[in-house]
């Protein structure tokens, strides 16, 4: 047996051991026998060292100079782009999903980092004319402060990109707690940037249980801006534990996407859609294609295409190029896509195929289930209602592309949709009826860019975005400046002399 490779918490530029003095296994979803490495078991000590240490490194960081955070931030980007095939296996390994998503996702940690690096030279803001003589009105934006990050297992590398380098590029400084399922995509992020240049305590990092260390995370009074990716549940708390304090809550939660499939779509574009959809990332994402609504004249034959290609998806190690779906990052996980499963069923849904649990020689030591396929499933189901995070793909029926709009709304979520038509008309009217933060048209629901925005409606989200230059908004805040030249007192609105 080789080495076990130990990671500790990184705390004003220093890797370090938590002050609890525990730590805890991480393993390969696909072989519980492999022992990806031990990590820092953090407690509230270790956040306020972490916190305290932003708090200080701010300082110093939110008066350097834009374009000079910019051009550290291109480095990071390059640096993750000569690692990009290590970070993806280390992230297939702990992760779970197959190196061609893990190599997607380390993509888009290099793509926000060298995108947010431009923005050092574009950090706008605008000049007005002032209403009065002699006076000059400009906007700017300024960093708010220390942010804490509590980051997913589904997206690794990505989704801490998507927070670290907008909030870094405003002249923010951070403490992230990355999942606890997948803490060495963050380390290797966290490297990067160490190696690259980020001063010291700029970007820290806890590792360990949420329900310990979320709450000091949140509640700090140093900590100015909370940004949570997880759950609506967990969300809520998020929100409510910062209203007391205002503070700043970026709030990225469940999903329960559509897919609408016309009699007009080209239906072997539409199988493609949704396998990639509900089945990507073991259906283990936000953006998930989890219901499908079909036109009634369609369905029988749409079904049966679906379950045609279902059948051939190779289930196994995503280190394996061929492999199509990797397991589910847990036993509890499992547990709650199996327990999903049987409701299903309970409540009369017809199971066209898989679920069950996938057992023999390649999958006793992971947790692998069958990509899952429901029709006849109806509004009134919980398939149709609740969040399952699994390779769970359950299909109802419209007759009127009316009927299909209110189907596609019916959900507390409102994160992303799609619809496949052929007909311009209903593609223009779905994009602005579906209620939605993301919308697509001839596309599967998930696959977001970088230079767009990302976030959703409803029970989804709380306003705010991630990704784009609307990230900018989340972690800056405007500053109005007046600069009054007349030598005289002017009054606004009340001196009106032309």
């Amino acid at each position: 047996m080789g080495t076990v490779k130990e990671y500790k918490n990184f705390i004003n530029g220093r890797w370090v051991d938590s002050k609890s003095g525990q730590k805890y296994e991480n393993r390969n979803p696909a072989n519980n026998d492999e022992l990806i490495g031990v990590f820092a078991k953090s407690n509230v000590a270790d956040v306020d060292d972490a916190i305290n240490a932003a708090s200080e490194a701010y300082k110093k960081w939110r008066l350097v100079p834009a374009p000079h955070r910019g051009e550290i931030l291109y480095k990071v980007a390059a640096r993750l782009l000569k690692n990009k095939e290590n970070f993806s296996s280390d992230m297939t390994r702990e992760m779970g999903k197959v190196l061609k998503e893990t190599r997607g996702d380390v993509q888009e940690a290099i793509d926000m980092t060298y995108y947010m690096a431009g923005e050092g030279r574009r950090l706008f803001g605008v000049t007005t004319p002032s209403e009065l003589k002699n006076k000059f009105n400009m906007t700017v934006r300024q960093p708010v402060g220390v942010c804490s990050f509590i980051t997913p297992w589904n997206f690794p590398m990505a989704i801490p990109s998507w927070k670290s380098m907008p909030a870094l590029i405003c002249g923010n400084t951070i403490v992230i707690k990355p999942a606890t399922d997948t803490p060495l995509s963050v380390v290797n992020l966290i490297k990067a940037c160490e190696e690259e240049g980020v001063p010291p305590g700029v970007i820290n990092m806890v590792t360990g249980s949420g329900s310990q260390l979320g709450d000091p995370l949140i509640k700090h009074p140093s900590v100015k801006i909370v940004s949570f990716t997880g759950s609506t549940e967990i969300g809520r708390k998020v929100s409510e534990a910062c209203a007391s304090t205002f503070k700043h809550a970026c709030l990225e939660m469940g999903g329960k996407n559509v897919e609408i499939v016309m009699d007009d779509a080209d239906l072997d574009l539409a199988v493609d859609g949704a396998l990639w959809g509900a089945f990507g990332t073991s259906g283990q994402r936000c953006t998930a294609t989890s219901r499908l609504i079909c036109h009634k004249d369609i369905s029988s034959k749409f079904a049966s295409m679906i379950i045609d290609r279902v059948k051939k998806l190779k289930v196994g190690n995503g280190l394996d190029e061929k492999t199509d779906m990797g397991p589910v990052i847990n036993q509890s996980q499992l547990d709650t896509v199996l327990k999903y499963i049987e409701i299903g069923k309970k409540e009369g849904a017809k199971l066209l195929y898989g679920g069950e649990r996938l057992t023999g020689k390649d999958y006793d030591k992971g947790f692998f289930v069958q990509p899952t396929v429901f029709g006849e499933v109806t509004r009134n189901m919980r398939l149709w209602k609740e969040e399952i995070f699994g390779p769970v793909l359950s299909i109802g029926l419209f007759s009127t592309f009316e009927e299909a709009i209110e189907l596609a709304n019916d959900t507390v979520y409102g994160l992303s949709a799609s619809i496949y038509t052929r007909d311009i008309n209903n593609a223009y009217t779905a994009m602005r009826d579906v209620v939605t933060g993301i919308f697509y048209v001839n596309a599967p629901t998930i696959g977001a860019e970088t230079h767009l925005p990302f976030g959703g409606t409803k029970e989804t989200g709380n306003g705010h975005r991630e990704a784009g230059t609307a990230a900018l908004d989340v972690f800056s805040e405007w500053k109005s400046v007046y600069v009054d030249f007349s030598g005289k007192l002017q009054r606004a609105q009340i001196d009106t002399e032309k």
